[in-house]
């Protein structure tokens, strides 16, 4: 799930683009992504405590953070350099964030259809403060009517892909369907 999460906040930062909103390369494209990063494992911790008990999903959520922050940090390291010595590491400030953003969206609802309204629009006033200007004006209702729709959708099949209970069905091997 920590693959898939990275891949949903960097296509999320893609469509971003898309659509003509500035999103630098370097520390602004690295405030998108946390900011993305730590929406998304607050969707998944809410999927998680539906399937898991406590213990389970504590282990499950703090699995994932963890294995997201090590994925930020490598990406972050590469195009920016570590840390100076001394100051905290790209990992940390990433743990840093979730940790203080857990008590805001803790606040939120979710249910069967996903997160409330506030929820969403919380990311989208959190983005907002890391755009130009000339983006501030329309930031929020993109995350909340195109972004966060497609982004909620591939979180939610790669989690019951991840927590299905179902058997899955065996894969062809290349050979086999090469014989066929």
């Amino acid at each position: 799930m920590a693959f898939i999460t990275w891949r949903v906040s960097q296509n999320t930062l893609k469509q971003m683009r898309s659509a003509q909103f500035d999103i630098a390369i370097g520390a602004q494209f690295f405030a998108f992504t946390r900011e993305v990063l730590v929406f998304l494992l607050q969707i998944q911790d809410r999927m998680a405590h539906e399937r898991m008990d406590e213990q389970e999903r504590a282990e499950f959520v703090s699995a994932l953070v963890r294995r997201v922050a090590e994925i930020l940090q490598d990406n972050e390291d590469t195009l920016m350099g570590a840390p100076a010595a001394g100051a905290a590491s790209h990992f940390d400030t990433f743990i840093d964030l979730f940790n203080e953003l857990a008590d805001h969206y803790a606040e939120f609802g979710f249910d069967a259809s996903g997160p409330d309204f506030a929820f969403v629009r919380y990311l989208g006033h959190r983005i907002e403060a890391h755009m130009p200007q000339k983006d501030k004006h329309w930031v929020v209702e993109q995350i909340m009517a195109a972004e966060v729709p497609e982004a909620l959708e591939m979180i939610k099949r790669g989690m019951e892909g991840v927590l299905s209970t179902e058997p899955r069905k065996p894969r062809r091997s290349h050979a086999a369907s090469t014989a066929d």
